[in-house]
């Protein structure tokens, strides 16, 4: 899997809403000021070639659907977040989290909530 250009990566979130639709039903989500349909189709067709995307043809129409999820691109990006920009470290990334204060103390709540469920799910095993 590859990382996607801003353009491609805003289709693609309209493709995983929409689900499966034609280049116009893609275009109708997009928020103004619009690209023109060449351009929303252009970029279909480069997230086809990436594997992002399918087709079902009708004639000369396709209806295009996701092949990738939106939670395994998620994971993909996160990881490479995660080695490029934390040096691989969950905890360099909380840090940077809470000392740019972007946590509530609803977020640190749940936060160690999960933390101690998987102490817990840790100490079954």
């Amino acid at each position: 899997m590859e990382a996607l250009t801003n353009a491609e990566e805003k289709v693609m979130q309209i493709v995983w809403k929409v689900r499966k639709g034609f280049v116009k039903d893609f275009l109708a989500e997009i928020s103004e000021p619009k690209p023109s349909y060449t351009t929303v189709s252009t970029i279909i067709r480069i997230l086809e070639n990436k594997g992002f995307i399918n087709h079902k043809a009708y004639g000369k129409t396709h209806e295009y659907f996701p092949i990738v999820s939106k939670m395994a691109y998620r994971k993909f990006i996160f990881s490479r977040m995660l080695k490029d920009y934390f040096e691989d470290s969950y905890g360099n990334v909380m840090s940077y989290m809470v000392s740019e204060e972007t946590l509530s103390e609803a977020d640190i709540a749940k936060l160690e909530d999960l933390i101690n469920d998987a102490e817990q799910q840790a100490g079954n095993e």
